[in-house]
């Protein structure tokens, strides 16, 4: 049955960018809080869709944007149940001036569709509701049971989604979590990301003087805040960028063999890397390589310097007040309540008496790997290469995802996530674009994950 649902989809390619093209105009920025009937009307069309696929959907009300929650029904047999998540609301357009055609007027140019939210997460969500109108349409009915929770508030940091989650655990209940919200390895490569890192997000505050001061006149006898501020920050990392904070490493998990092995098989040009970020070197723990780097380590970054001056031309002062934002990104199994602390620690203790220091902290998430040879992750390798027609890689995502782990907390299900989009596909940025040719094939391989994952049996 599976090769008609896939000469379904073939079918129907220019039906589904229309499709895309609808969905992509709604204008569901869920940071404006003024925003309210474009973010309804993105979660109804939702709901809309899946009912013309032949799934049973609603809107359900959370504390703020609603989330979609559909449930495609028991199948018989012991096939497991796979949960979709995505969202439906996308990032502020940013400058204008930098589109080349408008965020919300979906324009097709070489191959891809640009618009705001076509990579993330508009186009790739849609993939799975398409599969699933496809195997209705040609089977009349799914080989398994698919849920889907589309929330809302992705782009705000999910305020409400664990709340909800925990509240209709029994609704959401699976045996796998699916999402379609990274990316490929490459232009050629497809890609089943299997881990990301946590964060420990803080704002280091350091007051002096009262009030700016003359620096010819009391400089030398009081501490400039900006100076000490320096000082703490370089003494957070030592030559080799390892991060001087005590216990910093002492839960690191290292890379496993098999880990190692499907990193060393990567197709990766460190100098193509380097030459797409457009930096003059890489940096770096100078013993490790730039893969590991980048997904399987930690790091400590400063994000943003505020205070003193910094307007045209000279002001001799001595400032009153600076600081700091900065991130940690972490790795299994580091612990963000045990980073945060000991980092609180380190600064406190790096500060001298001659300013007062505050810390705040922002934000607080746990890094994430799912197993690389579990039963469901075997299923979804099978269901990419079949879709895309190329065997996937195995990679990990540097950023963070903080409901993969809640996921597993309160469903007990491990999360596979199979991007369809570039890794340059300037999400978050301007002319935000999805590959039409990765759509498709994320149909199909969406439609093949639903058949794989029926041979399966009981979870």
């Amino acid at each position: 049955m599976i090769d008609q649902v896939v000469s379904y989809v073939e079918a129907h390619r220019e039906e589904y960018v229309g499709r895309l093209s609808d969905f992509l105009r709604i204008e569901s920025v869920s940071t404006d809080r003024g925003n309210s009937q474009e973010m309804r009307r993105a979660a109804q069309w939702v709901c809309n869709l899946m009912a013309e696929a032949g799934i049973q959907a609603e809107t359900m009300d959370t504390g703020g944007w609603p989330c979609v929650v559909a449930d495609s029904g028991p199948v018989a047999g012991d096939a497991p149940t796979i949960l979709v998540y995505g969202h439906y609301d996308v990032q502020p357009v940013g400058d204008l001036s930098l589109w080349e055609s408008g965020p919300f007027e979906p324009a097709i140019r070489g191959g891809r569709m640009y618009a705001r939210g076509s990579a993330d997460d508009k186009g790739q969500l849609l993939t799975h509701l398409l599969a699933v109108e496809a195997w209705n349409r040609t089977a009349g009915k799914l080989p398994v049971r698919v849920k889907f929770i589309i929330e809302g508030e992705e782009e705000v940091g999910s305020p409400n989604l664990v709340p909800f989650i925990t509240r209709y655990r029994e609704k959401l209940a699976c045996d796998y979590v699916v999402i379609s919200d990274t990316t490929k390895f490459d232009g050629d490569t497809p890609a089943i990301t299997y881990g990301t890192r946590g964060l420990v997000y803080k704002e280091i505050t350091l007051t002096g003087p009262r009030n700016d001061t003359h620096s010819g006149s009391f400089g030398g006898t009081v501490a400039n805040p900006c100076n000490v501020l320096a000082d703490v920050i370089a003494g957070l990392k030592d030559a080799d960028n390892r991060i001087t904070i005590p216990g910093f490493y002492d839960r690191v998990l290292e890379l496993s063999p098999a880990e190692r092995r499907e990193l060393e098989k990567l197709p990766f040009d460190e100098r193509a890397y380097l030459t797409s970020v457009g930096s003059p070197a890489l940096d770096g723990e100078t013993a490790l390589p730039t893969l590991v780097r980048r997904w399987a380590r930690p790091t400590l970054d400063v994000n943003g310097l505020f205070g003193g001056f910094s307007g045209e031309g000279p002001s001799t002062i001595i400032p009153a007040r600076c600081g700091a934002k900065v991130s940690m990104r972490i790795v299994p199994d580091q612990d963000p309540h045990e980073i945060s602390q000991a980092f609180d620690k380190a600064v406190q203790a790096m500060t001298p008496p001659t300013v007062r220091l505050s810390i705040k902290t922002f934000a607080d998430a746990r890094p994430y790997l799912c197993p690389i040879d579990s039963r469901g992750m075997n299923a979804a390798v099978q269901a990419v290469e079949a879709g895309f027609r190329i065997r996937p890689v195995f990679i990990r995502e540097g950023g963070t995802l903080p409901i993969l782990p809640e996921f597993r907390r309160i469903l007990g299900a491990d999360s596979i996530m199979m991007g369809f989009c570039l890794p340059d596909c300037n999400l978050h940025g301007p002319n935000e674009f999805l590959v039409l040719e990765d759509f498709w094939a994320g149909i199909r391989t969406a439609a093949f994950l639903q058949d794989r994952m029926a041979d399966l049996g009981p979870a």
